[in-house]
């Protein structure tokens, strides 16, 4: 069941896209009054053309996913769904359960998979000792399904977030169990089909057809006989009883053949209410559904009964639960395109700052990361321009910001020539749009896309903001779409996109690498970049008038929002282990969690990537002000004091979501003479120090029901915002009662009770 609307993001094939032009470099495909190249220009790289994958795996590959290994390589890299980790291998599924192994220093959160030879087990094929590969066979939204095969002999396994079970159907032969060393069987015998057993001190259930029987017992290698029923399970249990395996026993043989996820924005309470459910097939009985473990994200904000088992993973304590489906419920803080005009700035001093960048010229064209950060910071200006009453700015600024967006939404030359930089071109086999000039492996790897584009969807509202018609499919909007569809398309029967490229619905967040061809799995640094996309999503849907862009966007920055707080930042201070003694995760991998940056060690940098780019869309972050209090005292210790050689704006940006006068005293102190991030802007630091100041912290505990808001608290008084995106009069209504009727403009206004 979809709880949205998907129609309006999917452009006719017929009717809005044709062809454009054709030339010796490629062709190009129009869209509105732009296009995008079906080949890449001279020298440009693309990923392989080899996509591990059977005929089974309908709909386009996905990427930037926990399991997306298995789609680059002739096997797989770990993964780890959790509680379990996995690795498809010659011999079959390795098999792990980090939970009792995870340590902690002060580089990392470690609960990674061995590199071999410690596995709790593999799960292979009695007439098949090793398979030429591992191939992708099938997918739904947070579980795989895997096919070895080798002549007749075929082992085809599925296994998801979440899940203690993994579940396997056999041709030509039956399952064949490897151990290191022998495995303590501790219920039942050679003539049950189902064992408890436990390796590495860890229990397990395995449940064989009814009639199976096994040889082996008391060795290295157990086989599960049986003629007639090819169906296998196997479970982590979350303790070594007959109780709990009879409460897994009966559920493994019901096995999870679908899983879906549906959303759904309520502006009454500003909530997010999303729904996980599980299809199950009973290969024996009539159980209908699973068992799940929930993460912290998800069971600290879910109404969902839960049973007394749980199990330790990399991310926290996971509960378990029972039955087809599970909800959670989140509520949205809401986003602004910039900060209200409260009065606290000098608009001499803010102008000057806007105006020189507005007169700044134009730089060359960019790499779609780099050329992100300048569209970002040109789209904040302008949003602070048109809030100050800055008219000439505004204008220059707009010109700036369309001609750049018009140029990379259009592939060709005004020859109908394919662009050498500057465009987009699309993948077909991989389904995905690759920006040129790329970087950070956003081609040959497709890494990053969330990062890059959400820049350019961000700016893009902005420009939707001044002129709705600019927003049209058959004007520019198309385009933005495009970009859209190709980091979050929320059709699983997109043509041209796989669903939610970069979001995992289970996981709650985001995952940067395209391939996560990682022993740890794959990753997210800059959950910040990520937030910024979402926004993005937000403020062009609002802006365009697509209310189910809009809902995507509030779904995927609320579900973020939660993750950051528990894996990024443990705002509870909950799940990160007593071992490990920094303030914040930066980089969250499958298996571990790093205090380090790919790219830096500078402490500033380790805390300022989680940060960045600050605008309206980043409120979020000061939610818990004691933690940003915590954070950024860290970060002054590791950093031996408050003389900054990197981000000096980020910081104090940051600080000022709990300490305001801090953070203006050191700005005040070093003056202008700070480098601001290449995504900010002095005017932008400027203006949201100042207006924070007078306004105080953010108040999450008000909500409103338009996404457009934000509520400040200074004292007892409390100043509520609202930026109304649309041509007609509204009135908004918040939870504690205040109401504030916004006129047609763009401005954004505030009120105070």
């Amino acid at each position: 069941m979809r709880s949205m609307r998907f129609a309006r993001l999917l452009l006719p094939l017929g009717a809005a896209t044709a062809l454009l032009a054709t030339a010796a470099s490629g062709e190009a495909v129009r869209v509105g009054l732009g296009s995008y190249a079906t080949r890449l220009p001279p020298g440009a790289k693309e990923p392989p053309a080899t996509i591990y994958r059977t005929d089974a795996a309908a709909g386009k590959m996905p990427t930037n996913d926990w399991w997306s290994s298995l789609a680059w390589m002739p096997y797989s890299e770990r993964h780890y769904p959790h509680p379990l980790a996995v690795q498809a291998g010659k011999g079959g599924l390795r098999i792990y359960y980090p939970g009792t192994a995870i340590t902690a220093n002060q580089a990392a959160v470690f609960g990674f998979m061995p590199a071999g030879g410690e596995d709790d087990f593999v799960l292979g094929h009695s007439a098949a000792a090793e398979f030429p590969d591992a191939r992708v066979d099938g997918f739904s939204d947070w579980f795989v399904r895997v096919r070895f095969a080798e002549g007749r002999s075929a082992l085809t396994v599925s296994y998801g977030h979440g899940s203690p079970f993994v579940y396997a159907l056999y041709e030509g032969g039956t399952p064949r169990l490897s151990f290191a060393r022998p495995p303590e069987v501790w219920s039942g015998s050679e003539k049950d089909p189902v064992l408890g057993i436990r390796v590495n001190g860890k229990p397990y259930g395995l449940f064989g057809p009814t009639g199976s029987t096994w040889t082996g017992l008391g060795s290295k290698t157990l086989v599960n006989h049986s003629a007639a029923r090819p169906h296998f399970s196997i479970a982590l249990l979350p303790e070594k009883s007959e109780k709990a395996l009879a409460l897994f026993r009966r559920y493994a043989y019901s096995h999870v053949t679908d899983t879906r996820v549906a959303w759904r924005y309520e502006p009454r309470t500003s909530t997010v209410a999303t729904t996980f459910t599980f299809s199950t097939t009973a290969r024996e009985g009539d159980a209908a559904g699973t068992l799940f473990a929930l993460y912290p994200h998800q069971w600290r904000n879910s109404p969902t009964k839960l049973l007394d088992y749980a199990y330790d993973s990399v991310r926290g304590t996971m509960k378990l639960g029972e039955g087809a489906s599970f909800a959670t419920r989140m509520t949205f803080s809401g986003v602004l395109p910039c900060l209200p005009n409260a009065g606290g700035c000098d608009k001499a001093r803010l102008a000057a700052y806007v105006n020189a960048d507005a007169a700044a010229p134009t730089p060359p064209v960019k790499d779609t990361y780099w050329e992100g950060k300048h569209l970002g910071k040109l789209a904040t200006l302008l949003a602070i321009a048109e809030q100050f009453g800055l008219d000439e700015a505004r204008s220059s600024l707009a010109a700036k910001l369309r001609e750049r967006l018009e140029h990379w939404l259009t592939a060709t030359t005004r020859e109908g020539a394919i662009k050498p930089k500057g465009l987009f071109c699309y993948n077909a086999p991989w389904g995905t749009l690759i920006g040129c000039p790329p970087s950070y492996g956003s081609d040959t790897e497709l890494n990053d896309h969330h990062f890059h584009y959400g820049y350019f969807v961000r700016a893009a509202a902005e420009i939707a903001r001044l002129d709705p018609a600019w927003a049209r499919d058959e004007r520019w909007g198309g385009m933005v779409k495009l970009l859209v569809r190709d980091i979050a398309s929320p059709d699983r029967a997109d043509p041209l996109f796989p669903f939610l490229r970069c979001f995992d619905p289970y996981a709650g967040h985001s995952w940067a690498s395209g391939h996560a061809r990682f022993g740890d799995g794959n990753n997210n640094e800059s959950s910040s970049e990520a937030m910024n996309a979402w926004c993005g999503l937000i403020l062009w849907g609002a802006t365009a008038g697509d209310t189910a862009l809009r809902d995507l966007g509030i779904t995927l920055y609320t579900t973020e929002m939660a993750a950051i707080d528990e894996y990024w930042f443990d705002v509870h201070r909950e799940n990160f282990p007593r071992g490990y003694t920094p303030s914040v995760v930066t980089m969250v991998w499958g298996g571990k969690g790093a205090n380090g940056t790919w790219f830096s060690a500078n402490p500033e940098a380790v805390h300022g990537i989680n940060w960045l780019p600050i605008h309206g869309g980043s409120l979020y972050l000061g939610h818990h002000p004691d933690y940003v209090l915590r954070n950024y005292s860290a970060l002054v210790e590791e950093n031996k004091g408050t003389r900054w050689d990197q981000w000096a704006d980020i910081i104090w940006m940051y600080l000022a979501l709990a300490d305001p006068k801090e953070a203006l005293k050191q700005f005040d102190a070093q003056g202008a003479a700070f480098q601001p991030e290449a995504g900010n802007s002095r005017a932008n630091t400027y203006c949201w120090l100042h207006t924070l100041d007078v306004l105080g912290r953010v108040d999450p505990t008000v909500t409103a029901d338009y996404p457009l808001y934000a509520v400040f608290r200074e004292g007892s008084q409390r100043t509520y915002a609202v930026c109304n995106a649309s041509k007609e009069p509204l009135t908004v209504t918040f939870s504690d009662g205040k109401q504030i009727g916004v006129t047609s403009s763009l401005i954004i206004y505030s009120s105070r009770n």
